[in-house]
């Protein structure tokens, strides 16, 4: 739930017969009366030349893009005062998307409209504020990065604030006119100092051309700044660049006390009517991360053209029935329960199939699956929350990027170009052949296909499959949608599963409190589905994994947009399926409907999950937290499909 602190109750909106000039009067309204006492609210030395020449150089020199440590920027007394402030009379609202889960204030450039009784709850809050959008802070910035003019009048800034699981995922902050991002720490307790295993490190990502040229972040930071009491941190906004994220933070649970606040935001250029105003007609010359998601496109892989398309209405035939027996469980290569099936998909437009594969093949998986996360440190006995980004990306497996996008582990290419062949297939040593058997033999096959058409009644066309593995504390998917047609979505779950006994070492008490960290939605992970939306909404905003409607695992959406129940989110309110951070601006009504979700469906192990996907559709798998107790493992499958009309005889 949101922690919320009371305050003053807000003012009405000004009617609509204020005059225009009045309210931008009181917008420019500066809490401190006189602009040369601006210097003194900053740590001394501060605007010295000494101090700006060494800030640039080090801005000119730093890797893996320029910016700025400023280890203390206000005076000490100011922001304990602003933070106390902050604490008792501001609210924080608790938002999450597919890419963050944070809990935040509203715009405080908004205060300038509160009532003087309410603005004398905020003296020292204010007073930072006007020193951060002060002329002579803006010419340090500019001194220091070289950047263009910057804005007084356009303030745009929040106070977040992190504690247990909240973390914010890659991206770049380009949005409209903003120039500089920049974050001010006030870690809690301040008195204690905030330690690095406690997360919430600012992580900046190097950069290297995709395979379109454009310029992608690397899987892996290459810089890592925990947060430390009245450090300032800031850097220009550069699209195809300025990749960034926010660790997990994996302490302040309860009454523990630790959270990782700040004060963050952005500088924009220099607004209509401001000096050094420049009218932007060009485009930039790199795509910015939420211009590269929309741009997301799978690439598929044509069956043969010496096998005949598979007919809804023809069973298998005994060849596909032995192959298929070697893998799946025989109740569901009965033709009674397939035409069931059918049925179902007719009118729901997804499936969920527990216990899919054979009992001998999934019990070998399971444990093997639980002694690799073991082997590779990211079992329930890891040393520290957070692991290392090399973990589980060595041996059979890969680190898969860009960040911005996705970041998993997937399967290297088998050697010599073939992997190898057990019978019975469970007699395979390791676990990870027999995931790439799933991977290469199994869902590429002609009798998998067969199988597929006869309980979805559609025709596979072409396919793309992989298999993933989503690490706890680091990997996840964002939002993205295809926009041309409709896709069929084949998921193998094969995550194994732990109850409340294993996650908090307790005897269960009841079926409810049997269920663990997956299943509630605690861990993150699942696999979620979201309807199209309109330009000006924002879709993403979804309430948080505990809060979805579940049914121990089970798939909860119903059909709510074109007859289907598939899709997923991450809006952004232009069109492009991503949600920036600046989102996190607007207010969200928790009592709302949540009709945006279509489809929830939490990691599970040995189900398969089917869903007939819409155009504009989206779906992302949400960040594992770094609570989990193992990876989250799946075979994800992509169908492009065609309708199948039989003549009448």
């Amino acid at each position: 739930m949101a922690r919320t602190h009371a305050r003053s109750e807000s003012p009405a909106p000004a009617a609509e017969t204020e005059a225009e000039p009045a309210l931008l009067k009181r917008m420019k309204m500066s809490h401190i009366s006189n602009p040369d006492a601006v210097a003194e609210r900053f740590a001394n030395d501060l605007f010295s030349p000494t101090n700006i020449h060494r800030l640039h150089t080090e801005y000119e020199t730093s890797q893996p893009y320029k910016h700025v440590v400023v280890d203390k920027l206000f005076q000490d007394e100011l922001l304990q005062n602003v933070k106390d402030e902050a604490l008792s009379e501001l609210s924080f609202a608790e938002k999450e998307t597919d890419i963050y889960k944070v809990k935040q204030t509203g715009d405080l450039a908004s205060l300038s409209f509160l009532t003087d009784e309410q603005r004398a709850l905020l003296p020292s809050l204010l007073t930072l504020r006007d020193a951060l959008y002060s002329s002579k802070f803006r010419s340090f910035l500019r001194a220091v990065t070289g950047c263009g003019p910057l804005s007084g009048t356009k303030q745009d800034m929040s106070i977040v604030s992190y504690s247990k699981s909240c973390h914010l995922l890659n991206h770049d902050d380009v949005i409209g006119t903003r120039r500089v991002s920049y974050i001010l720490y006030m870690p809690l307790p301040h008195y204690m100092g905030w330690q690095k295993e406690w997360g919430g490190a600012l992580e900046l990502y190097p950069t290297k051309p995709g395979p379109d040229g454009v310029l992608e972040p690397e899987p892996v930071p290459s810089k890592n700044i925990p947060p430390s009491w009245n450090q300032f941190v800031f850097f220009e906004v550069q699209p195809g660049q300025s990749f960034h994220s926010v660790e997990e933070v994996v302490v302040g649970e309860g009454e523990d006390g630790r959270e990782r606040l700040s004060i963050s935001g952005w500088f924009h250029a220099a607004q209509p009517g401001e000096e050094g105003y420049i009218p932007e007609n060009n485009p930039p010359e790199f795509k910015s991360s939420r211009e590269q998601l929309a741009s997301t496109s799978t690439e598929f892989k044509s069956y043969p053209d010496t096998i005949d398309p598979p007919l809804p209405s023809e069973p298998l035939s005994e060849s596909d029935v032995s192959f298929l027996s070697e893998f799946l469980n025989p109740v569901y290569l009965q033709p009674r329960t397939m035409k069931a099936l059918a049925q179902r998909f007719v009118d729901e437009s997804s499936l969920e199939l527990h216990e899919l594969l054979c009992a001998p093949l999934a019990a070998k998986l399971e444990t093997g699956l639980r002694a690799a996360d073991a082997a590779d440190g990211l079992s329930p006995s890891r040393l520290t929350p957070i692991p290392p980004h090399s973990a589980g990306a060595q041996g059979a497996w890969t680190l898969k990027g860009p960040p911005h996008k996705w970041r998993y582990c997937t399967l290297r290419e088998a050697a010599n170009g073939t992997s190898s062949k057990a019978d019975p297939r469970w007699a395979h040593s390791e676990p990870d052949e027999i995931v790439r058997a799933l991977q290469d033999e199994l869902f590429p096959s002609a009798a998998f296909r067969a199988w597929l058409a006869i309980v979805t009644s559609l025709l596979p066309l072409r396919y793309s499959t992989m298999a993933r593995r989503f690490r706890p504390g680091m990997d996840y998917t964002l939002a993205t949608g295809e926009t041309k047609e409709t896709r069929l979505d084949v998921v193998l779950g094969l995550t194994p599963q732990f109850s409340a006994a294993d996650v908090n070492g307790e005897a269960e008490e009841s079926e409810e409190d049997a269920l663990g960290g997956w299943q509630t939605g605690e861990w993150g992970g699942w696999e979620c589905y979201m309807a199209p939306h309109d330009e000006e909404d924002d879709p993403a905003v979804y309430r948080s994994g505990s809060k979805k409607k579940k049914a121990n695992g089970t798939a909860n959406g119903e059909s709510k947009s074109n007859g289907h129940g598939a899709s997923n989110g991450h809006g952004n309110g232009n069109g492009n399926g991503h949600t920036d951070p600046e989102a996190m601006d607007e207010d969200s009504d928790d009592d709302e409907d949540d009709s945006g979700t279509l489809l929830t469906v939490q990691p599970g192990f040995n189900r398969l999950l089917l869903v007939l996907r819409d155009e504009g559709v989206m779906r992302f798998v949400k960040y594992v937290s770094a609570a989990a107790q193992g990876s989250r493992w799946d075979i994800c499958g992509e169908f492009e499909i065609g309708m199948v009309q039989e003549e009448e005889d």
